[in-house]
């Protein structure tokens, strides 16, 4: 063969590769429509339906299992003409490793498939089931791209579609919630959430009787603002209190207000709430996401703990003042606290908690206590478990401590800073999307606000 036609072969074969992706990429946005076409009249029951006639487009078929408000057990959501599917543990299937570590894993059983963390964001949701036919080849980019697309449209059409009816948050509840245990989990914001330099995972229990208990966040013009809650109480005028507490401090929050303001603010609803007999502690911080910079409130809370390089290092206990609720008039010393202050070096963790982490007792009265919770921070730490993992398994432990009866509601906030954890969540395949195009925030034009 001549030079000449050994370029010419490669360009031929260039050009039928290139033709050929093209063609996957146009089979792949068509497969896309069928799946948002479905969605747009799918009430959120038939979400399930629309992923699986979309799939089936390429042969394959998908099952999504919900994680249930204890993340114990995935929960299949069912299809119409489909074989029922099995509930899968968390703990002990592959289903759950891939919840468990947000990693793919492909099917070790059966037809050839893959399990895909099925996500909102950061925020773990389930797992996605894909089936493929056999010959398959699972090592290309064309169905790496697929199960990506796949598995972030499903997640996020489930959280769209989910407030519009019962169809998949029943498939969540294991057993029925008291009633002021649904008003609490309605006012709480999604589990994990995560952007560019930030990554935060709460969590509460019991799921099904927490009562006054309660945790917030959200970022605002490059600010992360932080809160834990735990209202006196723990039944529904508990609940009450906890409820007035958060929405004093979102419209507090919202208006751009700083932290004693906030504070004035929830002082002011909370007694007119709870009288002089209910109040609520709490903590309220602000973290500077550019910086760093970490400035709180603590009203009569536990204090903060301060993670770093895997170990815990201090308790934050600047800030502290009168529990929220009692803190109006002039012999209150409300207004003469100081904020605390600290600043984070990058991949610091700032633990807030209840004090029914700490306070939780063991049959023969141990306490869980400041050790268990360190132990097991550092712990997780070292397994180097993604934050939502490292909550849910802290919150177990705290269960199990009490054989599984909680003599107080129990809460746990961490938040991460500056550590790219983000990042490595929210790709299901690092090598397909570079890290700065997770985020609208830099890169692409001008600077855009954390808000």
């Amino acid at each position: 063969m001549t030079p000449e036609q050994a370029a010419d072969q490669a360009a031929d074969q260039a050009a039928d590769q290139a033709a050929d992706q093209a063609a996957q990429h146009s089979r792949t946005l068509a497969v896309v429509r069928v799946l948002l076409d479905r969605a747009h009249l799918a009430t959120p029951g038939q979400v399930p339906d629309a992923v699986q006639q979309a799939v089936a487009e390429l042969g394959w078929s998908a099952g999504i299992y919900l994680v249930d408000y204890e993340q114990r057990l995935l929960v299949p959501a069912p299809v119409a003409g489909a074989p029922q599917r099995v509930p899968q543990a968390v703990e002990t299937t592959l289903a759950g490793r891939c919840f468990r570590t947000v990693e793919p894993l492909r099917s070790t059983s059966g037809q050839p498939g893959i399990w895909l963390p099925l996500l909102d964001g950061v925020d773990r949701l389930g797992v996605l089931e894909l089936t493929v036919p056999e010959g398959t080849d699972m090592d290309t980019e064309v169905f790496a791209e697929r199960c990506e697309l796949f598995a972030h449209l499903a997640g996020h059409l489930v959280v769209a579609k989910a407030p519009y009816g019962e169809g998949l948050t029943r498939l969540r509840h294991q057993r029925p919630r008291s009633v002021a245990s649904e008003l609490l989990w309605r006012l709480l914001p999604p589990l994990t959430f995560g952007c560019e330099g930030l990554l935060v995972s709460g969590l509460l229990e019991p799921a099904y009787e927490v009562a006054a208990d309660a945790f917030d966040y959200s970022v605002l013009n490059g600010t992360a603002h932080l809160a834990v809650f735990d209202a006196t109480g723990h039944d529904l005028p508990g609940t009450l209190l906890a409820a007035v507490a958060l929405s004093a401090y979102r419209t507090s929050r919202r208006a751009e207000h700083g932290l004693h303001e906030c504070a004035r603010t929830l002082d002011e609803h909370i007694a007119a709430q709870g009288g002089a007999e209910r109040f609520v502690t709490g903590v309220l911080g602000e973290l500077d996401l550019a910086t760093g910079r970490l400035r709180y409130l603590n009203a009569g809370h536990e204090p903060p703990l301060l993670m770093r390089e895997g170990r815990v290092v201090k308790e934050l206990t600047g800030g502290h003042r009168i529990v929220f609720g009692l803190g109006q008039g002039p012999g209150s010393g409300a207004e003469r606290v100081s904020v605390g202050e600290e600043w984070l070096q990058p991949d610091d963790w700032v633990v807030l908690h209840t004090d029914g982490i700490t306070e939780a007792r063991s049959p023969d009265g141990a306490f869980f206590g400041r050790d268990g919770l360190t132990d097991h921070l550092e712990r997780a730490a070292s397994a180097g478990q993604p934050t939502p993992e490292t909550v849910r398994r802290i919150v177990h432990d705290v269960l199990e401590h009490q054989d599984g009866v909680l003599q107080d509601d129990a809460t746990l906030l961490i938040a991460q800073w500056a550590s790219g954890k983000e990042q490595e969540m929210a790709s299901l395949n690092p090598g397909l999307v570079a890290p700065q195009d997770l985020s609208p925030t830099r890169g692409h034009g001008p600077d855009v606000p954390r808000r």
